[in-house]
């Protein structure tokens, strides 16, 4: 069940993506703190990156992202990225540790594939309600008025509107 809907969460994204120009996936939003979309897009996909790319080792430290330019700032190649994390991101569940300095302090916490990948989908779905601010703002492309909510949110709507 979670590998579908991280499948239909990043689908979602990307065809939002394709709708953009580049000059809109880098334009700065007011409400954002003046972010883009293309950053927003960027740290979605990297943390889903640096989940896949960081598995074999066992441990995951969400802070050594790449932060690469060309995905935020060119649709086409944030969706090449967005492909290449759903080619690889069924794996077996095992266990990872969580890497994290915090205040000069190196924490290191229990955790799983399952869960990270758990984390990184809703971490996703944040990150796209942020993304839908911007794009509202553009008053030209069409969203879908899910885009950007918890599936659990989406659940309660369902059940407050029987």
């Amino acid at each position: 069940m979670l590998i579908p809907a991280i499948y239909k969460t990043l689908n979602e994204l990307s065809g939002l993506l394709s709708q953009l120009s580049n000059d809109d996936y880098c334009a700065p939003c007011r409400d954002l703190s003046n972010a883009t979309i293309g950053e927003h897009t960027r740290h979605i996909i990297e943390m889903f990156q640096c989940l896949l790319n960081q598995y074999d080792t066992d441990v995951i430290n969400y802070d050594k992202r790449k932060r690469d330019d060309l995905i935020q700032t060119n649709t086409a190649f944030a969706n090449n990225s967005i492909d290449a994390i759903l080619a690889h991101i069924d794996k077996p569940n095992k266990k990872l540790q969580l890497q994290q300095i915090v205040d000069g302090e190196e924490l290191l916490i229990e955790s799983n594939y399952q869960r990270e990948l758990l984390y990184n989908l809703e971490h996703c779905i944040h990150h796209q309600a942020l993304i839908k601010v911007a794009i509202l703002q553009l008053n030209t492309i069409e969203i879908d008025d899910n885009f950007g909510v918890a599936r659990s949110t989406i659940e309660y709507r369902k059940q407050c509107a029987q």
